[in-house]
Parts: structure tokens; sequence; C-alpha cells
């Protein structure tokens, strides 16, 4: 939409010549009155050049174009006579780097000397009207940037370039505009703005791209103005190139992709082991009817040279494949390789301690743990101190001539040293930790396994109302369940099933736990009773388990730690695998490859998205590299190790689904809420404090009115979204092509009025931005204290008759055996240092609800509509804000208890425990 009486750097000029035009919705507003042109002598055209030259331009609403033409007959031009030509200016603001190396500046000379010979940029404008004898689209021929070589020494990020053209005075209005980059190198075109002699006004183009050079891809780049259209309300001259754009972006499916290439397609998870490596390397295909699992974007890379169905991988410091402008901007790839330098760093030191020492391998005491933060990891080794001062966020630390590196203090230790120690505080983190969508209400006592008996044994739990009823403040266990006072940790089906390949590996140990809470009078839960299981020996016998209540002694003590810690470390690895990787990462990306695939710029549903898309795809590419590959990361430190994916394939196959995965829905599901009309939001939670549910609910109604508001402003009736080709393409394709392994569940939500278009855009923002903020950037803030919440275990509880010698270890030290048990130095470093890096704020990042500078859309309405979203939003933050202040809210809000910030809508950069992006960036 046009800025009215001011151009976009925000100068305001006059615009004696503006006047406002009416115009459909969504139209642009301000006109400037047209203008004719005839060739004025040659001293006069000596003299305006000379004034051009002297012009400072600007990508905005200029006075001074107008007085650039002479003006002509106009409206009293006699039939039959043949169209005026009208000047009209095109300026486009391109993005430089911040930082250029040798090669990209005698790149840039380069190609300051190729524009001065000729190889210059080309624009050529598209009418949305078409020729009434030709019927094609009008163009206005094309034109060369003037001022790209003059401008190669301005400073400065933006440089705004313009160009010129002459086109008939009934051209219309500019639809699309083509660039043709025939330099040597990309360049990053951030917007162009069209004013001029035509009755239509300025017409602004959102471009936000990388125009690749003509010798890399040969053709035209094209953008379209930043007007909505439906398909069937594509104007005649646009329809043509829309059909083309989006053919190009779906490409052939063939052939290895470049780094250029703007190419969106599907591929399975066939690149994560290297079977190349060695047999310990290979890994499962995930995607396809063995193994369903949703798709991701296609690189094209060779097969490897030992499995022709596996890709072969693209390692660091190599990039894999992304289309070009889903790649990190120059800011968020600045932050992300610090990050990433200081997580090889972190993890380097310890490494090298491991190698040259055994004693270092486990952590002697907590006071050692607690040195990452105070001393960090000393550095005998000869490194220099000088190498760690140029990374951000790392403390500079001297002691005489020894470097040292030490991590942040992660905040769950800022105001209670000692708080993870208690019950309530490890009941409180499953409303306002890390991982707050794991915990449900226990209905049914004893809790029942929905695994095959054959197999896994009888289905009951082994927890007994004897176990519990002196917990419940007077209520039997019948009660407790009726009045909703008993909740669930329950990781006994999702582990069960990989529990002896888990346990087989060496230096892992684990549980198939489960854990019930109660409710107390005070609104906080407090642990009754924890269950700890293994897989039976023979198929269809009862399992091993082990019942542990709160203690009542120091022994017990010890061991009911040590069983509140594998309960953690379950609770870690499904907060990674299924809630945070699967179903946020993983069950977006192919909602956005579809999106780029089916539905064009243009289109109000893709402008809609486009801000929930920013950076998905790279940010999952760069996990399949490092995080989630074989050996990478996440096996690296978390129990499941190689079978990690299994067990997050194994959730999208039995349980993901896609109609429960909006807020309300998934609070109704776990049964922690039950739906009641005459409530704000529907619910009525059964956890009065749960910080994670009621802030969500704030944000989940902002963005539930928000898309409603835009979607009623282009679908007023079922017919028009059963109509639109494209709208229905997307969401077919999504479920068809990028979710086809579940692709005949029934309950995929049907697309046919406005209500489901909504309700499915709603949790897709959702999804992208508060949903995954919670689930994120808390990881190093909440979960950076390795024993609070250890990522891995080494050891199962010891039992003296399995074990007499181990047993005695732990009576005769129990200290040393409960930080054996947890992750080594070299383990929970590396954990460490890179959650710290996957919880960092971006510089550059885009907040939900941000007001949004440049002009994304002409339709005034869309616009209004966000401002509303906006106040929302902030309406939201304030109540946050004052909730965490409210003491009767005990688990936000007391004694050494951290308020609950994660779905604080806005963040400084750095790592925060707040903010909400946009999009899953990180």
């Amino acid at each position: 939409m046009a800025a009215p009486c001011r151009d976009l750097t925000g100068l305001r000029r006059g615009l004696a010549a503006a006047r406002l035009a009416p115009g459909r919705r969504g139209a642009n507003k301000l006109c400037l009155a047209p203008f004719h042109h005839r060739a004025p002598p040659p001293q006069q055209q000596q003299g305006r050049r000379r004034q051009r030259q002297g012009l400072k331009v600007v990508a905005a609403i200029s006075e001074d174009l107008p007085r650039l033409a002479a003006p002509g007959t106009g409206k009293g031009a006699p039939e039959g006579r043949r169209p005026e030509k009208v000047l009209v200016r095109a300026a486009l603001t391109v993005r430089r780097k911040h930082k250029e190396d040798l090669k990209e500046a005698l790149a840039g000379h380069l190609d300051a000397l190729w524009d001065m010979v000729g190889r210059s940029v080309a624009l050529e404008l598209i009418s949305t009207k078409i020729h009434p004898r030709t019927k094609k689209p009008l163009h206005s021929g094309q034109a060369s940037i003037k001022d790209w070589c003059q401008k190669r020494g301005v400073k400065g990020e933006h440089v705004v370039y313009t160009a010129e053209f002459m086109v008939d005075s009934d051209f219309g209005e500019p639809g699309a505009i083509t660039v043709a980059n025939r330099h040597h190198r990309e360049f990053f075109l951030e917007s162009i703005v069209v004013e001029g002699g035509l009755p239509c006004g300025p017409v602004h183009f959102a471009c936000n791209s990388w125009v690749q050079s003509t010798r890399e891809l040969p053709g035209k780049r094209v953008f379209f103005s930043n007007k909505p259209y439906l398909p069937s309300e594509t104007p005649p001259g646009l329809r043509e190139l829309r059909d083309k754009e989006l053919k190009d972006l779906r490409g052939d499916g063939t052939g290895v992709r470049k780094l250029s290439d703007r190419i969106y397609d599907y591929a399975t998870y066939n690149d994560l082991g290297n079977p190349d490596r060695g047999k310990e390397f290979i890994r499962p295909i995930l995607g396809g009817d063995n193994i369903p699992y949703p798709r991701r974007c296609r690189t094209g890379c060779p097969p490897t040279d030992t499995n022709m169905l596996a890709e072969s991988r693209v390692e660091k410091p190599h990039r894999i494949y992304v289309p070009r402008d889903e790649a990190f901007e120059e800011l968020k790839q600045g932050a992300f390789s610090s990050g990433r330098l200081r997580a090889v760093l972190h993890t380097l030191i310890p490494s090298m301690i491991a190698t040259i020492s055994a004693e270092t391998h486990s952590f002697q005491g907590f006071h050692h743990v607690d040195n990452l933060y105070k001393e960090g990891l000393r550095l005998k080794l000869g490194l220099q101190e000088h190498l760690f001062q140029k990374i951000p966020l790392v403390q500079k630390i001297q002691e005489s001539s020894e470097g040292m590196l030490r991590y942040d203090t992660p905040r769950i230790l800022s105001k209670d040293k000692f708080a993870w120690l208690r019950d309530d505080e490890f009941a409180r983190q499953t409303v306002a930790g890390i991982n707050p969508v794991s915990i449900t209400r226990l209905t049914v006592f004893p809790p029942v396994s929905k695994m095959d008996p054959a197999i896994y044994g009888p289905p009951e739990s082994s927890i007994t109302e004897a176990h519990i009823t002196g917990q419940l403040n007077g209520l039997t266990v019948q009660q407790a369940v009726d009045e909703a006072k008993l909740f669930i940790l329950d990781y006994h089906d999702v582990y069960m099933p990989f529990l002896d390949r888990i346990n087989a590996i060496e230096g892992r140990k684990a549980y198939a736990t489960r854990t019930i809470l109660f409710l107390t009078k005070a609104g906080t839960l407090k642990p009754i009773a924890i269950e700890l299981s293994l897989p039976p020996s023979k198929a269809g016998e009862p399992r091993p388990s082990k019942v542990l209540t709160p203690p009542a002694d120091a022994t017990s003590n010890w061991l009911w730690m040590l069983a509140k810690a594998h309960v953690s470390s379950n609770d870690a690895g499904v907060h990674q695998l299924v809630n945070h990787w699967l179903r946020t990462h993983a069950v977006m990306e192919p909602f956005i490859l579809a999106a780029h695939r089916r539905m064009s710029a243009m289109h109000p549903v893709f402008k809609l998205l486009h801000p929930h898309m920013r950076y998905t795809l790279e940010i999952n590419a760069l996990a399949r590299q490092s995080l989630i590959s074989a050996d990478g990361v996440i096996e690296s430190c978390f129990t499941p190790g190689p079978v990690s994916f299994e067990i997050s394939a194994a959730y999208y196959r039995d349980h993901w689904r896609f109609d429960l995965e909006g807020l309300p829905s998934d609070l109704v599901r776990r049964r922690v809420a039950v739906e009641d009309a005459s409530q704000p939001h529907g619910i009525r939670l059964l956890i009065e404090d749960y910080p994670y549910a009621n802030d969500g609910l704030l944000l989940w109604s902002a963005i539930r009115s928000w898309v409603e508001s835009y979607v009623q402003l282009y679908y007023p009736d079922a017919g028009t979204v059963q109509s639109d080709d494209e709208l229905q393409g997307w969401y077919h394709e999504t479920v068809h092509v990028g979710h086809a392994d579940i692709r005949h569940a029934p309950w995929w939500p049907s697309l046919s009025t406005p209500g489901d278009l909504a309700s499915i855009l709603t949790t897709l923002v959702w999804l992208a931005s508060a949903q995954h903020a919670a689930l994120n950037f808390g990881q190093y803030p909440l979960g950076g204290y390795v024993p609070n919440r250890p990522p891995l275990m080494r050891r199962l509880l010891p039992d003296p008759e399995r074990d007499a010698a181990e047993y005695a270890t732990f009576m005769a030290d129990p200290h040393r055996f409960f930080l054996n048990a947890m992750p080594g130095v070299l383990e929970a470093t590396k954990f460490m240092a890179v959650v710290d890096t996957l919880s960092t704020h971006s510089p550059d990042e885009e907040y939900l609800g941000e007001e949004r500078d440049e002009p994304w859309t002409g339709d005034a309405a869309a616009v209004a509509a966000h401002d509303m979203f906006t106040a929302d939003v902030r309406r939201a933050e304030e109540a946050i804000d004052s909730r965490n202040a409210d003491q009767r809210r005990k688990n936000r809000c007391g004694a050494g208890v951290l308020p609950y910030e994660l779905l604080a809508p806005s963040s400084p950069p750095g790592v925060t425990c707040r903010g909400v992006p946009n999009s899953i960036s990180i």
C-alpha cells in the first residue's frame, strides 16, 4: 500500500501533483496526476539531463518526477491519435553486505566496469492490461539502471538505483517488473517503487530476493506488485506470468540442485545416515510405507556408493541446498556462525581434555558443574586467550597466563540455585518449563498401556492405590480422579519398544517412565509416584518395574533423585525428538514447500503465511547436516542415541494429528482442559495456574482474530474457497505429497469454507510462532544446568539383587554415583554449547505482531487488520507481565520462582528466555 504523503525513507515531500483516486479493494490510494511528454529542444534536453544528474533519487514518491516531462494534451487529444508518451521511473533498493571479502570486492569492481560498457541490470515493466489486438501483455521495453557504476563507492547498507521508461499514457498499471542481472554476481533486491505519469500512482514491489546473474541462471526474474489477487481476479496481463513463475519454482523433479536455484521440491529423509562410512552410520529412511514421516526439501544429491536409496551427505563446512531466498541473510548468518563457532570451541576443550585424561570423563562433584559457569574449563593446552575474545557473548576471563572459557549461568540457577532439588520445582516445570505440552490428566487408575500385551506383557501399570493414597490430602484415589486432581507424564509406550536397543549402547541406560502428579489446593503440582519399567525378558511376561514414592530417609532420597533424573531424561528426549523437532520443524516443512510451489506471491494467503515461513527450510537443512544426522548432536547427547528418530517417526505414525495441533484442541486432547462456551477462549483449564496454557491462549486468540479478519477480506463464502485453484492445490499437495504416508487419515480437516481456511491457517501460524518459541528458547536458560534436566543417563538405579557391588558403591558414595549416572563432561558441555546456540535470538529476528515497515500488501483493509493484530499482541504482552507479578500465581511468581516469559512476544537479541519470532528460524 502506498504510504500517504511520505516516501519510504520517512522524508516528507510536497505532493502538489498528487490526487486521490478511487479504486477497488486493495487499490493504491495515492495517485499522481498523469503527465505527457514531448521531446524538448536540444538545449533544454541538456539542461534537464544536468538537472536529473544532480537529483538525489530515493525509492520514494517524488514531487520532482512530474517536472521531468512537459505537459501534453492528455484527455483532450483527438480520437484515433497515437497515445502520448509518459516518463516513468523505477527506484530499486538494493541491500549490500556489511562485509565483503576480497573476492566479492573484486567482483563488485568488475560489475561496475561491465556496467559502464553496457552489461548492466535491465528492467522491463509489464502492465496488468493486454494489447487489444494481440491479446498479449503490454510491455514497456527494457530500461537499464543508470547509476550502478556511479554508486559503487556509496557507503551504507542500502543503495537506491534508478531506471526510466517511456511508456504510452494508456499503458495501465504496472503489475509486474522483470529484472535481468547481466553482472557477474548476485545482488539482494529489497524493493522497487515505480512512479511517474500514470494514473495509478506509485506501485510498490516487495521483492526481498536474490537476483542471480544471467550467467548463472539465464532468463529474467519477475516480481509482482504488492497488490493481492486471487487466481480468478488476476488481471489479464499477469495471468501467463503468474502460471510461469509457479512452474519455474516447482522445477521438473530432476537433477542436482545448485545453491543459486529457486526450486522447491520434496524428498524423504534419506540423508541422515552415511553408509559409506561404515555400518554403524547406516540409518533407516524416514518417509515411505515402512517408516512414515513428513517430507523435506529435495537437494538432488547423488546416492551413496553403498546404498542407492540413501542420498550422499553434504558435510560441514559445505553448504547444503535450500532455495536461494530461504538461506539466512547476513545478520542471521553471522549470529548463527558465531554461535556455532562458540559451540565448537566449547566442545573442543572437553574433547581435548577427555583425550588426555580419563579422570575428566565424569564430573567429580556438583562444584565442578558450577565451575563451568564460575571459572570455565581450564586450558592447559597452549590455546591463546585472544582466540576467544572475538567471540560474542563469551565472557573473557583472565587468570595469570592461563586461558579459560566459561558458560553463561543458566537462568534456572539465577533466583534459587537449589530449586531444582525440590519436588515442587520438578512438578512446576511440567507446566512452565521447556516441555509444557506432555502433561495429561489421569482419567483411569491404574494407568494402562496401549501396547500389545502378547509382546510387552500385562498393560496395567505397577502403581497401586497403596503407593499414592497417603499423598492425596485425604481423598481416595477415585475421588482424586473424579475431581481432576491427578495428572501424569506418561512416556511408557514411547520408550518401551526401543529400550533393549538403547540399553545395549555403551554408556546409555533408560527406563520407560510414568510419573503421577497431584494438584494441591494451592494450585501447584507435586510428584507422588514414579514408575520405572524395563522390557520383559520374554514376550508376554510381566515387565520388570520399580515404583518409587517421595522419600522418607537418606537412601530413598537419593533413589528418588535418580528416578526424577530418569524421568527428566525421558522428558528431554520426547521434548526434542517429538514436541520440538517433529511437531514444529518437520511437520511445517511440507506446508512451506507446497505454499511456494502452488500459491503465487500475489496470492493473499501466501502473503499471510510468508513471514511465518522465514528461514525454516534453512534451519531444517542445517539440522539434517549436523543435529539429527548419524552421530550428530542429538544422537551424541540424548539417551536414545541412534534410535532417536525412530522414536520421532513412531509418534508421527501413531499419534500426530494436524486437527489437534491447535492449542485449544491439544489442551482438550490431553484432558487438561474441557470445552466451555462461557469461557473467553471456549475452554476451561483444569490446572488454573498453567503458565504455558494461560499465556498461549492469549496469543492463540490474537492469531485467530487476525486470521479470521484477513480471510473474510477475500473469501466471503464457501464458493470462493472451493473455486480457488491455487489454494486447493496448496492444501492437496501438502497432504498428498508432503504428508503422503498419512494422506488417507480420516482426521485431515476439509478445506471447503472460510471457517475451514481460517482454522488451518491459525494452526499453522501458531505452530510456526508461539508453539515453537515455547519449546525452543528456554533450552539453555532452563535446561543448561544438566543435573536439573539430564538429556542422557548412563546408569540404571542401583539394585542389590541385580548387582550387589554396584549397590555397595552407591551406598558408600551416593553423590558420586548420581554424578556418574549423569552425562559426562564431554556430553554435557557439547549439549550445553548447542542448546545455547539454539536458544539465541538473532539481531534480525522478526517477532509476532510487530509493525511491518515494508508495504507487504497493497490492500489497506489488510493493513488495518494487521494493525489490530499488533494491538492485540501488545495487550497480551502486558497481561503476561502482569501475571508474572501476581503472587497468587505460584507457578510463575514467588520466592526463587522464575517468571514465565517464553510466550512474551518481544525480545532483544541473545539468550533471553522470551520472545516469539514469526517463524521457526532457529
